[in-house]
């Protein structure tokens, strides 16, 4: 399945059906299909991201965006629930951070010679992680007539708030990037709370979450990307 974003890069979440590399990782014990996901996080040029050690809870991959020829530019890693959009799940109970790591990236040409991307920044950041809570927690009980009106407004929204980053809708937050204290952008909603800032590693670092309070939380590097589930 693959999506475009507003960054120019297609989310890649894997391909269906079986292969040779699918025999190898069942008698490895891997699911063929969480290997096919963590392949991409492994082709990355760049360190992915998620919580300290300081969090002890269950770790997950997302799905990693890749530029038409390839390129891994941004990805995710979820800690703690899975969110879920089904009706019986309140999202109230559900808890959860995702990290989203952006590779950073100059003005450069697009992979078809076609035209140009813009440089990735802490804004591209702030943009993934402000759309990936709203696709985690729109109201399910909203008529279905209304969702997607609902969605491209405040997906407009999430938007321009993350082109406005000194705005007022954001404050500062600092919090141990590596160890380091590192400042972030910081802003609350009814859905959840958006952050964004960048790493010395050559990343832009957004996150996202719900019932799991972002005072507090660390960020480090992921040392094996393997050990997500």
């Amino acid at each position: 399945m693959e999506t475009t974003s507003r960054l120019g890069v297609q989310g890649v979440a894997g391909t269906p059906g079986a292969s040779a590399e699918d025999d190898a990782s069942a008698a490895q014990g891997i699911p063929a299909d969480a290997r096919r996901r963590v392949d991409g996080y492994l082709m990355a040029a760049f360190p992915w991201y998620g919580l300290d050690e300081a969090f002890t809870g269950r770790r997950w991959l997302m799905q990693v965006g890749a530029a038409a020829d390839g390129t891994v530019e941004h990805g995710s890693t979820g800690h703690g629930d899975e969110p879920s959009l089904r009706a019986e799940t309140e999202p109230e109970q559900q808890r959860f951070t995702v990290v989203v790591t952006v590779a950073s990236r100059p003005v450069r040409d697009s992979a078809d010679g076609t035209g140009v991307l813009e440089a990735t920044s802490v804004s591209s950041a702030a943009w993934l992680a402000g759309s990936g809570l709203l696709s985690s927690t729109w109201p399910t009980r909203m008529e279905r007539a209304l969702r997607q009106d609902w969605l491209d407004q405040q997906t407009a929204i999430a938007w321009e708030l993350a082109d406005d980053l000194d705005g007022p809708s954001w404050s500062q937050l600092s919090l141990p990037v590596d160890g380091v204290p590192t400042d972030f952008h910081y802003r609350e909603s009814e859905y959840g709370w958006v952050l964004a800032g960048s790493a010395r590693e050559g990343v832009h670092i957004g996150a996202y979450g719900r019932g799991m309070s972002a005072y507090g939380l660390g960020f480090a590097v992921v040392k094996d990307i393997t050990a997500y589930e």
